[in-house]
């Protein structure tokens, strides 16, 4: 496979596949599953004892274009052969099986088969790992590897989440069951101290298999959104996306309208609720939830406000064209590789927006993305209804309809829906709405952390879950032109 055909064929706003790695999602972490670590390069070893163990343990990370990817292998002896185990916890990937496995005295050698990768790490005259590359579809990557003793290992493996909320909460938590349609959605609703009815947010996930906290490489964005509107006198919603968690539905068969119909139904719900104050119900969505939460409030005059946290303003083909060249270019591919890639890319978006019938797509689709086992994965995404239904979807005519009030807030380094090209489609969309904003904020990622290089590979590996200042912005314009006066 060349670096081109190596690159993401197909791009969700918020389930991007890493340059030259494998995606190995498993949807939401569950809480039980260990948290992605930060391993650095000057992670300093275990001493290796003198004689080889049963069980050995390695962490390392694969040197990224302006981030690193951490893992973690255990090794045991098995009937007197090594077997392993391989952890990447930001890709939400544990337990993977490993072949070719070889941890002796003179190197330590794994493959990962199932995706065509393996690692291969000589060792010192100490018998620790010196030189690390990672190979995977033609490229070799550097990487660290480190063999150290169990509780180092496993206490690598638990990130720093400081924003996350501990108990006890200053605020009310309830769980609740929504009801859209003939499915019934889960959720937890927070409700600020102190007297009533309150304004109230419904926040709306990016794309995906998302759980209520939209849990994400061990960040949980909504939860700590919620607790900062809570300590400000806002109520939130957030509910299990269909066929995750508590939520009954099947996501595989959804589309954005059917999206936007459960939006309408829990802000019905919330209507209902005592707590809330009916005429001060609103929508936060995030990515493709920036996308559903307009499309909720042009169809329901309930939706009291509108708040777009990287909701694109292009349509949903361009958007994946945008977010793969700027991914490529900022992770190093050549303009020759990223050239090849975006032609591929354009064919593929030309036949989803052509082809109504799914059948017709994959017909259509199969010569583009015939070969391997991520090409094979990628044209199952392709032929699905979520993906059509986000490929041909505009937002500018909804957010034209809209009177609402709207905050619309874009990542300066986001490179899933980049501000270079989404906020002047915002802009020109909601001109004539007076109480319609559009902000950027300089040096923050797609899930608005303070980051380096805006890449994915980064989500990770850092301990911000989202910016102050954002959380600030968001309550603030909530209390003021969100549901009190115009926006000026």
């Amino acid at each position: 496979m060349t670096r081109a055909r190596s690159l993401p064929t197909l791009l969700r706003p918020l389930r991007v596949a890493l340059l030259l790695l494998f995606a190995c999602r498993r949807g939401p972490t569950p809480a039980s599953e260990p948290p992605a670590p930060v391993v650095t390069p000057e992670a300093k070893p275990t001493p290796a004892p003198a004689a080889t163990p049963a069980v050995q343990y390695f962490m390392g990370a694969i040197e990224l274009p302006g981030a690193q990817l951490p893992f973690f292998v255990v090794v045991r002896e098995r009937d007197g052969k090594p077997s392993a185990l391989l952890d990447i916890p930001a890709q939400a990937a544990f337990g993977l099986p490993l072949s070719d496995v070889r941890a002796d005295d003179e190197a330590v050698t794994f493959r990962a088969a199932q995706v065509g990768a393996s690692w291969r790490a000589t060792l010192d005259a100490e018998g620790d790992p010196d030189e690390c590359s990672f190979s995977q579809g033609g490229a070799t990557l550097p990487c660290s590897l480190a063999r150290v003793d169990e509780a180092t290992w496993l206490a690598a493996r638990k990130p720093k989440r400081p924003q996350l909320p501990q108990p006890p909460l200053p605020y009310a938590t309830r769980e609740v069951a929504v009801k859209s349609g003939d499915v019934t959605l889960a959720g937890t609703l927070a409700v600020p101290a102190g007297a009533g009815p309150h304004p109230a947010a419904l926040l709306l996930t990016g794309s995906g298999a998302q759980d209520r906290d939209e849990t994400l490489f061990d960040h949980k964005p909504f939860f700590v959104l919620a607790d900062h509107l809570a300590r400000h006198g806002i109520a939130t919603l957030r509910l299990d996306d269909r066929g995750v968690g508590g939520s009954g539905g099947d996501l595989g068969h959804a589309t954005l309208e059917t999206l936007v119909d459960d939006a309408v139904a829990a802000v019905a719900w919330m209507r209902t609720q005592p707590e809330l104050a009916p005429a001060k119900i609103g929508v936060i969505g995030h990515s493709e939830g920036g996308l559903v939460g307009p499309a909720a409030a042009a169809r329901s005059r309930d939706v009291a406000f509108v708040v777009m946290l990287a909701g694109p303003g292009l349509p949903g083909g361009d958007v994946i064209v945008d977010q793969l060249e700027v991914i490529a270019r900022r992770s190093g591919a050549s303009e020759a590789d990223i050239a090849q890639a975006l032609a591929q890319q354009r064919q593929v978006i030309a036949a989803v927006r052509e082809h109504a019938d799914a059948a017709a797509r994959r017909a259509a689709l199969e010569p583009l993305l015939a070969g391997d086992a991520a090409a094979t994965a990628q044209l199952e995404a392709a032929v699905s209804p979520w993906f059509r239904s986000f490929v041909v979807y505009d937002p500018a005519p909804t957010l034209r309809k809209l009177r609402q009030p709207v905050l619309a807030l874009l990542g300066g380094l986001d490179v899933q829906v980049t501000a270079a090209a989404n906020a002047a489609p915002l802009r020109k969309a909601l001109a004539k709405n007076r109480r319609a904003r559009v902000r950027e904020f300089a040096g923050l990622n797609h899930l608005f952390q303070h980051a380096s290089s805006g890449l994915v590979g980064e989500y990770g590996t850092i301990e911000e879950t989202m910016a102050p200042e954002v959380l600030d912005a968001i309550a603030t314009w909530i209390a003021s032109d969100g549901v009190g006066k115009p926006a000026r």
